[in-house]
């Protein structure tokens, strides 16, 4: 039987591990399959806002735009939160397929700099190992 390691859940976190520096390294990146809720300033920081849309243009028609191009699968209108769009697969888009690493890292939205501190458990990780780690 494999470890109970690799029966990690994304959408089930008591199947989560409790975070420990380090473990993103060995990850194939997990969390970057769960669904992503941005606000407008993230989406400035991603560079797909410009700064001055996103000051002098209704937040609703960003996101019509946005969802038009294929950016963002959802807009939350009562709380002005963009969920953005997946691949297939169910990667987010800036993750790298092939190194399973964050394309945009330096512009990443605020939930992703955040996790796991945030998020359905805070302090746990959809942890999964990197194959032969």
């Amino acid at each position: 039987m494999k470890p109970s390691i690799y029966l990690v859940d994304v959408d089930r976190p008591d199947t989560w591990s409790r975070y420990r520096n380090g473990m993103c390294d060995r990850c194939v990146a997990s969390c970057c399959t769960m669904p992503l809720e941005v606000k407008l300033s993230d989406l400035v920081r991603m560079e797909l806002v410009d700064p001055f849309e996103a000051e002098h243009e209704d937040i609703k028609q960003i996101a019509k735009r946005l969802i038009k191009s294929g950016v963002v699968a959802r807009f939350h209108n009562k709380y002005n939160l963009f969920t953005l769009a997946r691949r297939a697969s169910g990667d987010c888009h800036f993750l790298d397929a092939k190194t399973r690493r964050c394309t945009i890292y330096d512009k990443r939205p605020h939930t992703c700099r955040s996790h796991p501190q945030v998020g359905p458990r805070p302090g746990y990780c959809a942890f999964r190992a990197k194959e032969g780690v």
